[in-house]
């Protein structure tokens, strides 16, 4: 009985590792990369080259993690800025009902552990967003952001 799920429309790239009871479709994932135990990636999704992706997070669709990127454990990414389980009229919502909102993790940024991260926003180069953040506005790089919601809390200088 395989613990991983990989359907046939994901695109891996070379060496990428991937551990026990992970769910993807429908994404893609660059070289080197490591994606750890209970992990969730939807289709749409992008990972670049070089990444880590921790236990228990869950991308989904729409989220375009660019090279070098460390996500910690059990970090949710959000598309949808006003989800709803039914249409006006009462029917379930299909695909058609909602638009998904990208969200966009630049080159080497570095988000905590259990951090909620909402639909449209981009976290910035190098930008490194503390654990239990939920970031609610584009993180501009070079810069440490925490709390709820994610507030500047200092600039880096590039010696980090």
């Amino acid at each position: 009985m395989s613990t991983r799920k990989i359907s046939s429309d994901v695109t891996l790239g070379k060496n990428v590792k991937i551990n026990d009871f992970v769910n993807l479709y429908g994404c893609e994932i660059g070289d080197n990369t490591k994606i750890g135990t209970f992990v969730e990636i939807q289709k749409g999704s992008r990972i670049g080259k070089n990444c880590k992706i921790s236990s228990h997070t869950f991308v989904c669709e729409g989220v375009h993690i660019r090279d070098e990127v460390f996500v910690g454990h059990g970090v949710t990414f959000i598309n949808d800025p006003y989800p709803r389980a039914t249409t006006p009229n009462g029917q379930l919502q299909s695909e058609d009902d909602w638009e998904c909102i990208p969200t966009i993790v630049e080159r080497g940024a570095s988000i905590g552990s259990n951090v909620t991260v909402l639909s449209g926003i981009t976290v910035g180069e190098n930008a490194i967003v503390g654990a239990g953040s939920v970031v609610t506005r584009d993180v501009p790089p070079n810069t440490v952001v925490a709390g709820n919601p994610a507030k500047i809390f200092r600039k880096l200088s590039g010696k980090e």
